[in-house]
């Protein structure tokens, strides 16, 4: 079985300029795990939801603001804001930091006539769960490890 046969053809995509808020957007709206990111016609990266989880460490707010025990009915409050302040700028910063400087690259792909076996052995190996797939180097689909794996399943069953 072909990479072909089981991949998503037409993959939704985003810019390598455009902003992590919009990759989210997207990724949200089309209950995906991936996109790969198209610098015009060319895959230059791919970003996934744990490029973007990865951003989101914030590290120990508050640590160094504890305050003497007899404050600490005013204090648990205002250590409180100071994290939510902290925290909305740093996701107001990440939610405009351009996807080029999220996204992983260079970019693993394969090509649609590739056997899928032959996807499912790169996939492991790199420890990645989706591969753009091209034809003549331009983008045609994206397969993922459940797309090899319901491929796999719909063979078995045809057999049988």
């Amino acid at each position: 079985m072909k990479v072909r046969d089981v991949m998503t053809p037409d993959p939704v995509t985003v810019r390598v300029a455009s902003t992590v808020s919009e990759a989210a957007g997207l990724l949200r709206k089309y209950h995906i795990g991936g996109l790969p990111v198209m610098d015009g016609e060319r895959v230059a990266g791919i970003v996934t939801e744990t490029d973007i989880l990865s951003l989101l460490d914030v590290g120990d707010l508050s640590d160094d603001l504890w305050l003497p025990s007899p404050l600490e009915v005013i204090e648990v409050p205002v250590r409180e804001f100071i994290n939510w302040e902290r925290t909305k700028r740093a996701l107001t910063d990440i939610g405009n930091m351009e996807i080029r400087r999220v996204m992983s690259s260079p970019v693993i792909a394969i090509d649609e006539d590739s056997d899928i076996a032959d996807a499912a052995s790169l996939m492991l190996r790199e420890g990645i769960a989706r591969l753009p797939v091209l034809r003549d180097d331009k983008l045609v689909g994206i397969v993922t490890r459940a797309d090899i794996v319901h491929g796999l399943g719909a063979s078995s069953g045809e057999k049988s």
